[in-house]
Parts: structure tokens; C-alpha cells; sequence
């Protein structure tokens, strides 16, 4: 079982037709899966590897507007990264849930308020 994490907290997990990549995705190949996918999940295999941000990041700069979700080894000080790096959720085993309980998750929900290049187009503009 799983957990699915939002800004708004932990969630049920609403099926999509999900189109599955793992982290070792060739970046040639993500043009044609953003215009092709309507949903995607990103495997996390573990907290250190971060191949699945710039997947993310690549994937909404090719253009990609559906539904993208981290899926696995994402901790909850992650969150807003994954968050700015154009996922719409996380989702997380059941045992990690329990260790890091949705109020940890939620006190990251407010991802775009801390976001230094933001505070940096702000002071250039």
C-alpha cells in the first residue's frame, strides 16, 4: 500500500493510465513520452538519487502538462524540491508515512514561498 502526498497533505490515490519511468531515462527520449503521456511516475529508488528532478524538470520544459507523480524514496524535507521541479504529488510507502507523518509533509506544502530564485526575480525585477 501506498500514500500519496499533496500540498493539501496525505490523499487517496486517484488511478490514472500511468506511463512508468525509471531514473536512467535517456533525456532523447522524453520529448516524445511528454507528447505522448497524459500521466507520469517517476521512480525513486533512493533519497540520494535525484535523476528523477531533472527528469521532472526536462519533462515539463518539453512541454508536458499532465499529472506527474515521485514515486518511492522521496523524504518529506524533499518535498518542495520535487514540487519545483514539476511534480503535482508524491507517493510513499505505508512504513515511511509512519515515520514521517503528514504534519512533517504538510509544513512543506508552502513550497513556493521559500523558493530563492523567486525571491531573486523579485529583487531583479
Amino acid at each position: 500500500m501506498s500514500v500519496i502526498v499533496t500540498d493539501s497533505g496525505f490523499g487517496p490515490d486517484i488511478a490514472a493510465n500511468w506511463t512508468e519511468l525509471a531514473p536512467d531515462t535517456p533525456p532523447e527520449a522524453l520529448p516524445e513520452i511528454a507528447r505522448k503521456a497524459q500521466a507520469i511516475r517517476i521512480a525513486f529508488p533512493g533519497f540520494a538519487d535525484g535523476r528523477g528532478f531533472t527528469l521532472a524538470a526536462s519533462l515539463r520544459r518539453a512541454g508536458f502538462a499532465g499529472r506527474l507523480r515521485a514515486a518511492g524514496h522521496v523524504l518529506a524535507d524533499q518535498y518542495a524540491m520535487a514540487r519545483r521541479a514539476g511534480f503535482d504529488e508524491v507517493e510513499i510507502s505505508d512504513a515511511l508515512a509512519a515515520r514521517q507523518p503528514e504534519a512533517q509533509w504538510r509544513a512543506r506544502a508552502d513550497w513556493q514561498a521559500h523558493d530563492y530564485r523567486a525571491g531573486l526575480r523579485r529583487r531583479a525585477g
